[in-house]
């Protein structure tokens, strides 16, 4: 209740370590006093370590709450939204009643300006932070969390999307820390999209062949591993007017480039060595087409436009949910020496063990696993006998 001007930066530390039991610093605090109709003081606090009950949504959480000075309860958590669950704090107001109950708080006229208000307060601590050194700390601990801002909060959706930050392969580093502004910055004459990649981990993510055509067009992509990612950039759509892109779907469209032959055109030219592919492959993949996204990997594997990425069906797997199955489309790359042997290859039994061993690679390449790991060890084991043999294999 005193004012600003008259409290230390020392008193706010220790009465932060008092209030929330944590012994290290805060990255920074807002003590804040609102007059007029909603009169009430505040003290917020963004911690620098995350609770060891951060993910647990139904954790108690909230801010201590005073009604003119008199303590009411230790987690309201009326007063910001969940996804700001690590804010610590203090809230005094002047105009609630006295015997206010959690019930009370629920149905009280002036609780949605008061928390709008509060939650404004913190994403400005938050961005005032983003223009410091200090903000990598904050997002390495808090980022996922913040991303459930995003999707939760459509109000303040602006003011959080300018706080993401991600991995790119501007610098491929295992790093999150580029903007979504950052990546508009960048981006090429007539680029109209923002491109992203998910996938299991950062590795995964640079290594993967759907990289290869804009890498090498000098194309950024921004790398997304966090189990949270698939209903971010659902959310997300687009930024700056520009659309975000998975590029592992079928339906990719590159800016013009050298490549400008058109998918059709190329699956036409190579029709019949498709058609072989696919009568082989028919009940692993729903479709075999030339790839335009490959340079040196010889295949992959993409999803349908309307399909769940494989990350989001390997989540909902894991909680036992059943899901319709579906199947990816496999992409072959006709200039690799691998796909040209296959094309060139007589023996229908050799060429069989190739097109599956084609996919596996890709499945692989993806992060996926396969179905039958035994029949690929057996299929593999007979390709280096073969070679040892003699066989010409390129």
């Amino acid at each position: 209740t005193r004012p600003r001007t008259e409290v230390t930066d020392e008193e706010y530390r220790d009465f932060y370590k008092h209030l929330s039991h944590d012994f290290a610093d805060p990255l920074t605090c807002s003590h804040n006093r609102v007059e007029g109709k909603r009169a009430n003081t505040s003290l917020l606090y963004i911690p620098a370590n995350p609770p060891f009950d951060l993910w647990n949504r139904e954790a108690p959480r909230g801010l201590k709450l005073y009604v003119q000075r008199v303590f009411i309860m230790d987690d309201a958590e009326q007063f910001l939204p969940l996804y700001l669950r690590f804010v610590k704090g203090v809230v005094d107001s002047s105009d609630l009643p006295l015997n206010v109950s959690r019930e009370l708080l629920q149905q009280n006229p002036d609780l949605a300006a008061m928390r709008g208000a509060l939650t404004r307060r913190v994403l400005d601590m938050l961005s005032k932070l983003a223009k410091g050194d200090e903000y990598g700390k904050f997002w390495n601990e808090f980022g996922q969390v913040l991303k459930e801002g995003v999707i939760e909060d459509f109000a303040n959706k602006d003011k959080l999307t300018e706080l993401l930050r991600f991995a790119t392969t501007h610098t491929g580093k295992d790093e999150q820390d580029q903007s979504l502004s950052d990546y508009v910055g960048r981006t090429q004459e007539g680029q109209d999209k923002i491109y992203y990649i998910l996938a299991e981990n950062h590795a995964t993510a640079l290594a993967s062949p759907h990289l290869e055509q804009l890498r090498e067009r000098g194309i950024e992509v921004l790398l997304l591993t966090d189990r949270i990612d698939p209903w971010l950039v659902d959310a997300l759509r687009e930024f700056d007017g520009k659309e975000l892109v998975d590029i592992a779907r079928s339906g990719l469209d590159l800016p013009e480039g050298d490549r400008e032959i058109s998918r059709e055109t190329m699956n036409k030219e190579h029709k019949p060595l498709l058609k072989k592919i696919r009568k082989v492959l028919k009940d692993r993949v729903a479709a075999v087409d030339v790839s335009r996204r490959l340079v040196d990997s010889p295949a992959c594997v993409v999803s349908g436009d309307d399909d769940l990425s494989p990350q989001v069906r390997r989540m909902l797997e894991a909680t036992g949910q059943e899901l319709p199955e579906t199947k990816p489309i496999l992409e072959i790359n006709v200039d690799h020496p691998l796909v040209t042997r296959l094309a060139g290859e007589t023996d229908e039994t050799r060429f069989e063990e190739l097109s599956n061993i084609v996919l596996d690679h890709a499945l692989l390449a993806e992060g996926s696993q396969l179905d039958n790991p035994a029949a690929y060890v057996h299929r593999m084991n007979r390709l280096l006998v073969d070679i040892e043999a003699g066989s010409s294999v390129e």
